[in-house]
This record gives C-alpha cells, structure tokens and sequence, in this order.
C-alpha cells in the first residue's frame, strides 16, 4: 500500500486517511526523503539471503517429473483417486517392501563379490597404520598421566608446606588416586 502524499509550498505531507473506526486521521507533515514504516523492506541478514538466493534443486535438475517406468505404471491402477486412504496406504507399503528386498538382494550379491576378493596388501598397510595409531595414543595417555602425577605432586607439596590448611573432599580424593596414576604410567612405559 503505497503512502499518499500531498506536496505544497510549505512542504511533503502525508495526507488525512480514515480509520476503520470512521474517525479521521491529521494530514502529518514529513520531511524530504521520508519513508513510512510500512514501506521500509524488512532486514534480512547475509544467511537468510544467501539461502532465499540458493536454487531449491541441485544444478541441472529440473521440476518436471521424471518419466515413470512401465513396471510402475502397471501396479498403479487409473481408479487411484477412488481408493480410501488405508488401501493406498498398503499399495505404498508394498512398493517400499518390494524396493527394499531388491536392495537387500543386491547387497547380498555385492557383499558375496567381496568375499571373492584377496585384499593381502591392503591388510599390511592396514595394520602398519593400526599400530602407529596405537603407538601415539599410548604416547599421549601417558603424557596425560603424567600431568595427573604432576598435578598430585604439587597439591602434596602445598599441603606439606602450609598453603593449604584444610584441603577439600576432592583435592583429598585427588591424593589418593597417586600410587594408581604410578603404576599405570609404569604399565605404559613397559608398553612403549
């Protein structure tokens, strides 16, 4: 709804409109450049617009429909329109089912040309990498655990000291978990 506005000597005004009430609204006088709240677009940000921007379909893929196959045009009778609801609901479940045994069966296929196959390189390969794995998180368990101790230690010698007084059910439990982190550092250590 585009703003009527009256222009004079005096000035752009926006002018009188009547009210659903019947009363009558003051002809409003504005500036040079004014634009009326309804008018003004409303803010959208970088992500809205990017996405309002964004074709709804993958390139090169069109709205038409894709043409049917004969197979499926002859389980769908030309009455589908004066079946109920539950009826056309099976008809859909027994498409899903027919479609997932296909899928199943081509699996089973694939799965059986795979055990075909002798993958003896791959398993080389396979376990060099395994072990490397392994080998840098042991590495880093330990680096961990050693942290741990560090930390054990240091609340140990605060304690001795005096710094703190009273140390809390944590800090306590924190003290007691030190011959455990030792030995596990120990069996890492051996690993390694």
């Amino acid at each position: 709804m585009a703003t009527p506005y009256v222009t004079d000597e005096s000035g752009k005004y926006i002018a009188a409109t009547q009210r659903p009430d019947g009363t009558w609204r003051k002809q409003r006088k504005v500036k040079e450049g004014y634009v009326p709240q309804e008018e003004v677009p409303v803010y959208e940000n970088k992500y809205v617009k990017f996405f309002k921007s964004k074709p709804s379909l993958p390139p090169g893929l069109s709205h038409a429909e894709p043409p049917a196959n004969k197979t499926q045009q002859s389980t769908k009778p030309e009455t589908e329109t004066t079946l109920s609801k539950s009826v056309k609901r099976n008809m859909k479940r027994k498409e899903k089912r027919k479609q997932e045994k296909g899928e199943r069966e081509a699996v089973e296929e694939t799965r059986q040309d795979m055990e075909k196959i002798s993958i003896s390189e791959n398993v080389v390969q396979k376990d060099k990498v395994n072990s490397e794995n392994a080998d840098a998180e042991k590495a880093k368990k330990l680096k961990n655990l050693r942290k741990k101790l560090r930390q054990v230690e240091d609340l140990q010698q605060k304690i001795d000291s005096g710094e703190i007084k009273q140390p809390s059910k944590e800090q306590l439990e924190k003290l007691a978990r030190r011959k455990a982190l030792e030995e596990e550092i120990e069996d890492l250590e051996l690993d390694l």
